[in-house]
């Protein structure tokens, strides 16, 4: 049975099947598109709300140094992909990856935790979305009733409908067909970077040099009793928590790495674009230089703008600009934050689309799902199913308590393609890989800790509800996957057809 459950999907099977006319992808993507696909995704509330809540709370100014070691760790990931991306140029990212290393078990787990990741992500930022819009609309004077409009803090029961309607907007254009996708992401884009730098610049000039001392401020421990909602560290080795020094520094990074979560979505897209092996490692690794960049930057600006130790930890930029005598930017940044949501929510609907359409292309999921659509070359119904499910789910629920889940889903994903990475170096040494990540098995190991580290920092409440939804898509996959998997069926390319 477990040569069953570990058996590998060739190399070259993937490639083939993307050259089935029922099962192809259009390919329209270039190395920019991609680029922008990734910055459009990184880019959200990360910029706008984490950086007051960890500066406040964990490092002080230092949070520009937790937001380079989150974007080390980042890198190390992205270098992995990048690899994996250029060999394996198809749809599904970590999915398609462990199925060419790991074999057909451990690819249905990662396959059923990036649903899981990209469908609350991509709910929980519709939720956000109708917030910033109802903030803008309440300031131009109208009012949202309170049964049709977000309920965070509300005890009317009543459904989302911006949240839902953006949703469902995204669908239709996704189904159009990529290049659509595309034009629109980097309007978008261009918008949310212009948001971004004028803040920046702007707030530079107001900076003052004694908000920066300390730069690491003192560390200070936490006295708390381990609880569910304590780090899982904490729990398993006893370990004190502490906010501020160079801990306070770590601690932050694993909770301003929500920021950069998005960019392994670019992987998603591998099977749509025209040059994958020369374009994938470009869109990947650029998109996540940019958006490091600005974020350290964004960082460095606010904590000079005012002092740590006041900042607000719901809006702090736009708070910021408040006590300095500056509140026009407060609606210039909320309108940054709409705009550049509205591509995160895309991107996020995309990447899940991806992944289902090519677990269920394998026969993990119903082969019904994987035909696209004869004139845009899209999967149509995988898009359209999903995307009407997200719907109804941010419109009905709140989803602020899971959206950790987004973050251990994320993370276990790049475990996951650090070892598929030696595995498959050691397996297939023979393949053509246009792009090679350095010093393996150093940056793999290196990638494999960094996540590790950053998880056990995570709720054990989240691991809890992690192992839940694992628990549940393992019932699924022994009652319909194994037995339904085009290799249970003997469904493999012919030897003279391989590449």
């Amino acid at each position: 049975m477990s040569s069953t459950l570990f058996r590998t999907k060739k190399v070259e099977q993937s490639i083939l099947d993307t050259e089935e006319p029922e099962h192809a992808l259009k390919k329209s993507l270039s190395a920019l598109d991609l680029t922008v696909f990734g910055v459009g995704v990184i880019i959200g509330t990360g910029i706008f709300v984490l950086t007051g809540t960890v500066a406040k709370n964990n490092a002080g100014p230092a949070t520009a140094l937790a937001f380079v070691a989150a974007g080390v760790a980042c890198a190390l990931a992205a270098l992995c992909y990048a690899e994996f991306a250029s060999t394996v140029p198809v749809a599904g990212s970590a999915y398609t990856f462990s199925y060419a290393s790991l074999g057909e078990l451990p690819a249905w787990i990662i396959g059923w935790d990036l649903v899981l990741e990209f469908a609350l992500g991509t709910a929980v930022v519709a939720v956000g979305w109708s917030g910033y819009i109802q903030s803008l609309m309440d300031n131009a004077g109208w009012a949202m009733p309170a049964a049709l409009g977000s309920r965070e803090g509300s005890d009317v029961f009543g459904f989302d409908i911006l949240a839902a309607a953006l949703v469902l907007v995204l669908t239709g254009i996704l189904v159009l067909g990529m290049k659509l996708s595309a034009r629109i992401t980097s309007l978008v884009v261009a918008i949310k970077v212009t948001v971004v730098l004028v803040v920046i610049i702007a707030g530079a000039f107001l900076i003052k040099g004694e908000n920066y001392d300390p730069f690491i401020p003192k560390e200070q421990p936490v006295e708390a009793g381990a609880s569910l909602d304590s780090p899982l560290i904490q729990l398993m080795f006893g370990w004190a928590p502490s906010n501020f020094g160079v801990m306070g520094i770590f601690t932050a990074a694993s909770v301003v790495f929500f920021a950069f979560i998005g960019f392994d979505v670019v992987a998603t897209a591998a099977e749509e674009t025209r040059n994958p092996q020369r374009d994938m490692p470009r869109g990947i690794l650029g998109s996540l230089f940019i958006c490091t960049a600005l974020y350290v930057a964004v960082s460095i600006v606010v904590t000079g703008m005012q002092h740590y130790s006041r900042l607000s930890v719901d809006a702090p930029l736009a708070d910021a600009f408040k006590a300095t005598g500056h509140p026009w930017y407060a609606g210039f940044i909320s309108f940054g934050a709409a705009v550049g949501l509205t591509t995160v929510c895309m991107i996020l609907l995309l990447g899940q689309t991806r992944v289902f359409f090519a677990m269920s292309r394998d026969g993990l999921l119903p082969r019904f799902f994987s035909r696209v659509h004869p004139r845009f070359r899209t999967p149509h119904r995988p898009t359209i199913l999903l995307g009407v499910v997200i719907a109804i789910l941010a419109g009905f629920t709140p989803l602020t308590e899971l959206a950790a889940l987004v973050n251990i889903g994320t993370l276990f994903a790049f475990v996951v393609v650090a070892i598929g990475v030696l595995v498959l170096r050691r397996t297939r040494p023979d393949l053509h890989r246009a792009f090679r990540t350095p010093w393996v098995p150093v940056i793999p190991i290196l990638s494999v800790c960094a996540s590790v580290w950053l998880m056990i920092n995570l709720p054990a409440e989240t691991w809890v509800r992690f192992g839940i939804w694992m628990a549940a898509g393992f019932v699924v996959y022994f009652l319909y996957g194994r037995t339904h998997s085009r290799l249970a069926k003997g469904e493999e390319t012919r030897p003279e057809q391989t590449l």
